[in-house]
């Protein structure tokens, strides 16, 4: 009896204390109606304080770009803010340079709006939009990858650079409680008004991935955000050194295939290293092969840097870097650029080599997703 009435105790005590801390936040956190002055009154917005500026410019429909949902681990939704909202926070100096930090640059996720503010950001992201997409096929390409295929509303106009990435949104589900959504760069053709592709690779406990390889089902509706990011081919003669691993193939696909479209597939030099763990992890490998046997300008290298006993593999072996800076000192001469698309571990390993094999590091282009 004793037990039962120290159990009802504690409960009774845990309710008052959570109805506490509830009211309390929204007495304390009822910051009111504040104001967004967006590029010195281009656009004003009245809306509720208390979230985050990300969030609340999304919910306004203007998109920052964001590959980590506002978690504060990529950087890439930086705004300028030209009104005092007090110090910058330290989850976000990692991530801003001296420069950023002189003109005022903050991480929209980590600012959260308790008065009024002025921001500055650029025009073309008033252009961004959302579209509601159809999920059209899914294919298995690898056991941790997935190419995922939306199908566009009739008479959407989209149009992206091939390269750039959209921001990928999927529901509530189990203990996940609200609408989450990634960065992941687009694997189809610009060319192709009709359909967006994503390569997406199961990351473990990731919320997005996990969604997209466990529940994702035919013919649901899926909200995507884009174009961001400035991961583009630059309109040079240079000799492209592209490296990827993993789902960074996403971008390359949509790259080859547009140049491939556009007839400029062959006014260049094309090196394509693609780094992998076993043969297991390997796909599209019957189209680069294709490419590299019917174009002579094209080279791939596929690489990988844990063979299993009994592979059979006559490829390069060891870590993609090291086989990239074989070929750098040997074989890639010239003006060279480089492009790069991974994880930010293997981003920053390709940038040491490349520069330290003399390739400038503003020509060499990326966008880090976290």
């Amino acid at each position: 009896m004793e037990v039962i009435l120290t159990s009802v105790y504690i409960a009774g005590i845990s309710a008052i204390l959570s109805m506490i801390i509830y009211v309390t936040d929204k007495i304390v956190n009822n910051y009111g109606d504040v104001l967004i002055d967006i590029n010195n009154q281009t656009k004003e917005l009245t809306v509720k304080g208390g979230a985050s500026l990300l969030s609340t410019l999304g919910e306004q429909r203007i998109f920052i770009p964001s590959a980590c949902g506002g978690k504060g681990t990529c950087g890439a939704c930086k705004v300028v803010v030209t009104s005092d909202i007090g110090p910058v926070m330290p989850t976000e100096l990692p991530y801003l340079s001296p420069e950023e930090l002189k003109i005022s640059t903050r991480l929209a996720c980590q600012v959260k709006l308790k008065t009024n503010v002025e921001i500055a950001i650029p025009d073309e992201l008033f252009n961004i939009q959302q579209y509601s997409a159809k999920v059209k096929s899914i294919e298995q390409l690898t056991y941790d990858i997935r190419e995922v295929r939306l199908a566009l509303p009739e008479g959407t106009d989209i149009t992206y650079k091939s390269g750039q990435y959209c921001q990928f949104e999927v529901p509530p589900y189990r203990k996940v409680k609200e609408s989450t959504f990634r960065a992941y760069s687009m694997s189809s053709n610009p060319q192709d008004k009709e359909n967006v592709e994503f390569i997406i690779r199961l990351v473990p406990e990731g919320v997005v991935t996990t969604y997209v390889h466990e529940l994702l089902e035919m013919n649901q509706e899926i909200n995507i955000t884009g174009p961001f990011g400035d991961f583009h081919v630059r309109d040079t003669d240079a000799v492209m050194v592209c490296v990827a691993g993993g789902s960074g193939m996403a971008p390359f696909k949509s790259i080859f295939n547009d140049m491939l479209n556009q007839s400029t597939f062959t006014d260049r030099e094309i090196w394509y290293f693609f780094g992998a763990l076993t043969t297991k992890d390997m796909y599209y490998l019957d189209w680069l092969w294709d490419l590299d046997k019917k174009y002579e300008n094209f080279h791939f290298v596929p690489a990988l840097s844990k063979p299993q006993e009994g592979e059979q593999w006559n490829g390069e072996v060891g870590l993609i870097t090291d086989v990239m800076d074989k070929y750098l000192k040997k074989e890639i001469t010239g003006k060279r650029e480089g492009y790069l698309c991974g994880s930010p571990g293997m981003l920053d390993a390709c940038m040491d080599v490349m520069k330290k094999n003399d390739m400038d590091p503003e020509k060499i282009y990326f966008d880090k997703f976290a």
